[in-house]
């Protein structure tokens, strides 16, 4: 859930552990693997919980009605769409920044420290009535996570120096801790967001990530020496280089705020739709231009510049399913407000709740997809890469199908049972377990050495430009009807995971000998 679990892009200049990891451990270990991972699992679990418990929340808030016991911000569908897929695409962008001051100024240790506060922050801030400090609060989320998200990930890989299959099986503990935060974090703060108060939900949020940093801290033991920064430069260069980095950060701000303010004032006539479409176009012209420049200057063998290829397309392919699967937060949350009946006995299930679905699913399919993976490669069967992400597009098309059917019977006055959803997330989940996990690991094995970590950027922007669309496309809702938006959205995804199918003979030809 969330997107394929990411090594920060950057070089990794940090100090691997001084020992044995289990030995860091005083000899125990955490489900066989090293203690430091049981610190790791916990950090990313509570970050999980927090960020998956605050988004199910988001598109329902910004709509909800101004007035009445429990108000939200009376947003319009377009304009609440908007801003989540601006959110949620800002979060994946900023983990480049992210790993980079950690490999460069930070080290992981302290940037998941500090980023986690500054998550925790947001939080606190958006629980908070208002709706100036509704925005200040995803901000402070934005940042937090791209300092915290992508480093935790690196030091789950440095735990293992040994490399192999002993660290795909720590990242696949890893993977777990994610999906149970992302499990729990929406019935929490559906149950007192929608229940009781927004700002409750958006509060026990920040509860979570505060108590993920007190473990953290509890459990730095047991990394040794992993996480720090290791750099030949002195204190006084890397002084100079944290005041050019965030000087430069700064004054980006400062001209977001003034463009901000001159929308707001009516000086630039601009919707927020209309900044989110422009935003998603110039990411997919900047990317298309790059790609560009190393075919052709790049100064690579065409045996390269074919894999890079293939890269390109599955950047293509991510940021399809993602713009749908991503419908989750938005479309898929304001169908199960609107036109779920949630009753049971006499208390009514918050929509949010059913966020949960989709990790619960998780947490059950992805060791079953595993053996799957591992009998089928062992009778020379396995999906190559590009077709297993054709498949991926596949399983999210059938569960919108499904969806539009289900919509296609219901009106406010006979809402439909929340078994059409339960459906689509359970076809969904079967397509993010074809598509994500692959992820890292194509571009990791495609990619020349010199472009590893632009590349790993890519696929950041991949996720990030999916989010984006994937809060546009939500926002027509507010001209179409819930069951025509998820046919359209069938229908595309559907005809690009046949088109992925159909190709993939001849891009996994270009994969050259990579598997």
């Amino acid at each position: 859930m969330g997107g394929p679990i990411q090594d920060a892009p950057g070089g990794g200049a940090t100090k691997a552990a001084a020992a044995d990891p289990v030995a860091l451990g005083g000899g125990k270990t955490f489900l066989g693997h090293p203690r430091g991972l049981s610190t790791l699992f916990f950090t990313e679990m509570w970050e999980r919980f927090s960020y998956y418990g605050m988004r199910a929340l988001l598109t329902l808030f910004m709509t909800a009605a101004t007035i009445g016991e429990n108000p939200g911000l009376g947003f319009d569908v377009a304009t609440a769409g908007a801003i989540y897929g601006m959110y949620t695409a800002l979060v994946y962008i900023l983990a480049l920044p992210g790993g980079w001051i950690a490999d460069n100024l930070w080290g992981q240790r302290k940037a998941i420290w500090v980023g986690g506060w500054i998550i925790a922050l947001g939080h606190f801030t958006m629980a908070i009535q208002g709706t100036p400090t509704f925005f200040l609060g995803l901000f402070f989320i934005i940042c937090g996570t791209g300092l915290l998200k992508p480093n935790v990930s690196t030091i789950v890989g440095d735990l293992y120096p040994e490399g192999g299959a002993r660290r795909d099986a720590g990242f696949s503990v890893f993977y777990m801790g994610i999906n149970l935060g992302a499990f729990f974090g929406p019935l929490v703060t559906g149950f007192l967001g929608e229940g009781y108060h927004w700002h409750w939900g958006f509060g026990a949020a920040g509860v979570g990530m505060v108590l993920g940093l007190i473990q953290y801290r509890m459990g730095q033991p047991y990394l040794g020496d992993i996480g720090h920064l290791e750099t030949d430069r002195t204190p006084e260069e890397t002084k100079a280089l944290s005041k050019k980095f965030f000087g430069g950060f700064f004054g980006v701000l400062a001209a977001v705020a003034i463009f901000a303010n001159l929308v707001n004032s009516g000086v630039i006539d601009l919707t927020i739709t209309e900044i989110a479409q422009r935003l998603g176009y110039s990411v997919l012209i900047v990317v298309a231009g790059y790609f560009v420049y190393v075919w052709t200057l790049g100064g690579h063998s065409a045996e390269e510049n074919k894999k890079m290829f293939v890269i390109f397309w599955l950047f293509l392919l991510i940021a399809v399913f993602w713009s749908g699967f991503e419908q989750a937060g938005t479309s898929l949350n304001l169908f199960a407000r609107d036109l779920t009946d949630r009753m049971i006995g006499g208390w009514e299930l918050p929509a949010s709740t059913l966020q949960s679905v989709n990790a619960g699913f998780i947490i059950l399919l992805a060791p079953v997809f595993g053996m799957l993976w591992v009998w089928l490669e062992s009778r020379s069967a396995n999906p190559s890469i590009p077709m297993k992400a054709g498949l991926g597009l596949l399983g999210l098309a059938a569960g919108f199908f499904v969806l539009a059917w289900g919509a296609s019977q219901a009106t406010p006055e006979n809402p439909v049972s929340p078994a059409w959803l339960v459906v689509t997330y359970f076809l969904h989940t079967v397509g993010e377990l074809c598509i994500s996990p692959i992820g890292l690991s194509a571009i990791t094995k495609l990619s020349p050495k010199r472009r590893v970590g632009q590349m790993m950027g890519v696929w950041f922007v991949g996720a990030a430009l999916g989010n984006l669309f994937a809060g546009l496309v939500a926002g027509q809702l507010e001209t179409l009807a819930p069951n025509t938006l998820f046919m359209t959205v069938a229908s595309i995804t559907g005809g690009v995971g046949v088109l992925a199918l159909i190709v993939s003979p001849g891009v996994k030809r270009l994969m050259g000998g990579t598997k």
